[in-house]
C-alpha cells in the first residue's frame, strides 16, 4: 500500500468520524459522490489544482467559490488537503470515504459484464442473488457491455469473480478436456 493510499484513508476516516459526530454522513456522502463524478469526468482538474503557479490561497478561493453549497466539513477537509499540498489524494480520499459508507450500509460496489444492457429488474435480481454470497445486503451494480463473453453474465465484486458467461463455461470445459489427456 502506497503512502498516498494510507494518507487518503486517514483523511477519509477523519471525515467519516466527523460526519458521524455531526450526524451528516449522508450529506457528506452525497457531496463526495458529486465531487467524484466531477474529478473522474475532468481528468486534468487535480493536475490543475497541483499547478505551481496557483497559490494556495487561489486554489482555496477557487474551491470555496465552486463548493459554496457544500457542508463546511467537506469544504474544510478539501482546504486542509490543499494547505498540505495533498491535492493528488483527493480522489483516493473520496473513494475510501464511499467504501466506508458502503460498509456501514451493507452495500458493495460491483461490476456486471453482459452482452447487452441489463434492465433495472435484472440488476435487482442479480443484486438480490449475489449480495448474500459476499456478505452484503445489496450490490451497487455498474453494467459493462462485453460481447466477448458470448452470453450470460460475469460479476466482479471486489476481487471475487462469479463467471456465468458462455465464454467462461467454454474455457472451463476446455481446461477439463486438456487435463484429462
Amino acid at each position: 500500500m502506497s503512502d498516498n493510499t494510507i494518507i487518503a484513508k486517514r483523511y477519509a476516516t477523519a471525515l467519516f468520524q466527523l460526519g458521524q459526530e455531526q450526524s451528516k454522513l449522508d450529506v457528506i456522502e452525497t457531496e463526495l459522490r458529486a465531487l467524484h463524478v466531477i474529478f473522474k469526468g475532468n481528468k486534468g482538474l487535480v493536475q490543475f489544482l497541483k499547478h505551481p503557479r496557483l497559490t494556495v490561497d487561489e486554489k482555496k478561493q477557487l474551491l470555496s467559490d465552486s463548493l459554496k453549497d457544500f457542508s463546511k466539513e467537506t469544504v474544510h477537509t478539501l482546504m486542509l488537503l490543499i494547505d498540505r499540498h495533498r491535492e493528488e489524494i483527493m480522489i483516493d480520499m473520496i473513494d475510501h470515504f464511499i467504501l466506508k459508507m458502503n460498509d456501514l450500509k451493507g452495500i458493495a460496489d460491483a461490476t456486471v459484464y453482459s452482452v447487452s444492457e441489463l434492465s433495472d429488474v435484472e440488476k435487482q435480481r442479480i443484486s438480490a442473488t449475489f449480495a448474500p454470497k459476499v456478505g452484503k445486503r445489496s450490490l451497487n451494480l455498474t453494467n459493462v457491455i462485453d460481447t466477448s463473453i458470448i452470453g450470460g453474465i460475469r460479476l466482479r465484486v471486489g476481487n471475487r469473480i462469479f463467471d456465468g458467461s458462455v465464454s467462461g463455461k467454454l474455457s472451463r470445459i476446455e481446461r477439463q478436456l486438456v487435463s484429462q489427456k
